[in-house]
């Protein structure tokens, strides 16, 4: 007879957070915000377990030179609903990007992550500025290739 083989399953005391600064300077928003994504849920890992937070940190800079492709600038519309009658608000993907570049880019992300309490966890290790500058020296990342 055969051994049979375990599947191990990681604890959250094991995962060890690294992170990871990407620059987001003409990468075009859906494929970067699928591989950040990815980082995030831990995906990229060989143990990656779905049940934990088991991922990475993203530090993103230069949010504000973000890409779409073909005419999605100005076809592409944001909607949100104010909760009163009447209250449904629409906006371009360019008045976005010229009010709150960082919106986009973290909107894209978050409805690729697992919903509820989980993903809410995911996604407070993404952070995202406008420049090249960004205060996360200290968690020493490293860029991605």
């Amino acid at each position: 007879m055969t051994a049979m083989k375990k599947t191990t399953f990681r604890k959250p005391a094991d995962c060890d957070t690294q992170w990871v600064v990407v620059d987001a300077n003409e990468k075009v928003v859906g494929r970067l915000a699928s591989r950040i994504a990815e980082l995030l849920m831990g995906k990229h890992r060989p143990d990656y377990t779905p049940s934990f937070d088991c991922g990475d940190g993203v530090v993103v800079v230069n949010c504000e030179k973000i890409a779409f492709t073909g005419a999605k600038w100005d076809r592409k519309i944001y909607r949100w609903h104010s909760g009163y009658i009447g209250g449904l608000k629409e906006v371009t993907a360019r008045k976005v990007l010229s009010r709150h570049p960082e919106h986009i880019l973290c909107q894209a992300v978050k409805r690729m992550l697992p919903k509820g309490k989980l993903g809410e966890k995911m996604i407070k290790k993404l952070k995202i500025y406008v420049g090249s500058e960004h205060p996360h020296a200290a968690q020493k990342p490293a860029q991605l290739a």
